[in-house]
């Protein structure tokens, strides 16, 4: 059954597709069937330019465990950088 879950929000990034390099000005965040991804459900992060078409777009299917690996990896990494800069 699909969850139909979607969240997105307006980003500020750069991604790199089959074109190379491209602003990212949103991301969609869904858990539901993964594409390619050999799982029932993911967490799929969909990184798009949407005013630049199809091409500018990259997407990373994870399994939920990844997902909140991920997640705990960028709050130390933004947490250590803040620290960082504060010295």
């Amino acid at each position: 059954m699909c969850t139909m879950i979607v969240e997105s929000a307006e980003i500020t990034g750069s991604g790199k597709g089959g074109n190379g390099w491209f602003p990212i000005k949103e991301v969609n965040v869904s858990y539901d069937h993964p594409f390619h991804a050999p799982m029932e459900y993911a967490v799929n992060l969909d990184f798009t330019n949407e005013s630049q078409g199809p091409s500018a777009r990259v997407v990373v299917e994870l399994s939920a465990k990844s997902a909140e690996e991920l997640i705990e990896t960028i709050k130390e990494a933004l947490r250590r950088g803040k620290e960082a800069i504060a010295q």
